[in-house]
């Protein structure tokens, strides 16, 4: 049975057997959140949550993607004429705290692309069931941003400063390292999601569903790179972090001299306020993450660097941020600082 929770036909609600079954379905766009889906996902959830005959949550995409992110172009434009949507990503972030406090099973079956705002719908909740096709990344450090919707509240507890490297790269991984990493709770082939599918709706249980379907595929980051993460990623700075992967390009380390190449083409405000993000994100809690993100958020939608990395990779696409500051070195302790400072009465309020 098809349900209206809203989201203007580019989400698509169902109770069926004991699950419901949400379905983004803006697949041209990839499935990139809108407020609209924000909004109708939200009250579906708060609906199903003390409805007796939904065991179960299941969220999945049409098309090639899962969710790649946030409507970032409607973000630009909205930006650049002085009506920033704060109150989008307000309602973004409490939908990610409520995923994580869900009291029932919330199971994402990740069939293609995630990011962004994709991770921020699946990350959180208690069952993220991954495919061969995945191909997952927080690129946000690429576009002047950071990786937000909670990523302060996982990335940090990934093994072997893991978390620390996809941040501050923005690389995209596959099933096998999106498992072993902890991003994933199970992995299964594609060909099997239809019988996860009907086992979820007939039963309400994913223990029972995923029952005979998991398989276990290995890291595809080979060993030796991901000791290299875990060392040179394993400083208390960013700078610390830059002066390891540089020695080790000087000694001779092709791979940690191309990790660096990478780094410095990203946006040096975003690269600072996300090492700091990810180390006071340890010892948070998920709606502290939220709360201080959303203070990150709102001086960056105030700041130069997000509208100028969206406007090389999607508006110009000429692929040539000039970013301001230009300089990791530039960046001084006072403007990170900056970032994380209270809103006072514009703190974001999770209930």
């Amino acid at each position: 049975m098809e349900i209206d929770f809203g989201g203007e036909g580019e989400v698509v609600f169902e109770r069926r057997g004991k699950a419901g079954l949400i379905r983004l379905t803006r697949p041209k766009a990839l499935n990139a959140l809108t407020r609209n889906m924000v909004g109708a996902i939200h009250r579906a959830l708060v609906a199903w949550s003390t409805d007796s005959d939904v065991h179960c949550v299941l969220v999945e995409g049409e098309g090639r993607a899962f969710c790649a992110g946030g409507d970032i172009l409607a973000v630009y434009h909205a930006g650049r004429t002085g009506r920033p949507f704060y109150e989008f990503f307000a309602e973004e972030y409490r939908l990610n705290a409520y995923i994580r406090h869900f009291p029932k099973p919330y199971i994402s079956l990740i069939d293609g692309i995630c990011m962004g705002g994709g991770v921020g719908i699946s990350v959180h909740g208690s069952y993220r069931v991954v495919t061969e096709n995945i191909v997952f990344a927080m690129p946000e450090v690429g576009i002047g941003f950071f990786p937000d919707v909670g990523g302060s509240a996982f990335l940090p507890h990934l093994p072997e400063h893991f978390g620390t490297y996809l941040a501050l790269t923005g690389n995209r991984i596959r099933q096998g390292d999106c498992l072993q990493s902890g991003i994933a709770t199970h992995a299964i082939k594609a060909e099997n999601k239809e019988k996860l599918r009907r086992s979820l709706i007939r039963t309400g249980n994913p223990e029972t569903a995923l029952r005979g379907k998991t398989i276990n595929p290995d890291y595809e980051t080979p060993e030796k790179t991901r000791d290299m993460i875990g060392v040179l990623f394993d400083s208390k700075t960013l700078g610390g972090c830059v002066i390891r992967l540089a020695a080790a390009g000087v000694n001779g380390s092709e791979e940690a001299q191309k990790l660096l190449d990478l780094i410095k083409t990203r946006s040096p405000t975003s690269l600072h306020v996300t090492f700091r993000q990810i180390e006071d994100g340890r010892d948070l809690d998920m709606d502290q993450c939220m709360q201080m993100e959303y203070r990150i958020l709102c001086r960056m939608l105030e700041n130069h660097d997000f509208y100028e990395g969206i406007r090389a990779l999607l508006v110009d696409k000429d692929n040539m941020p000039v970013w301001q500051p230009a300089k990791i070195d530039d960046i001084t302790p006072e403007m990170v600082d900056a970032y994380f400072a209270s809103l006072g009465e514009r703190e974001l309020q999770l209930t």
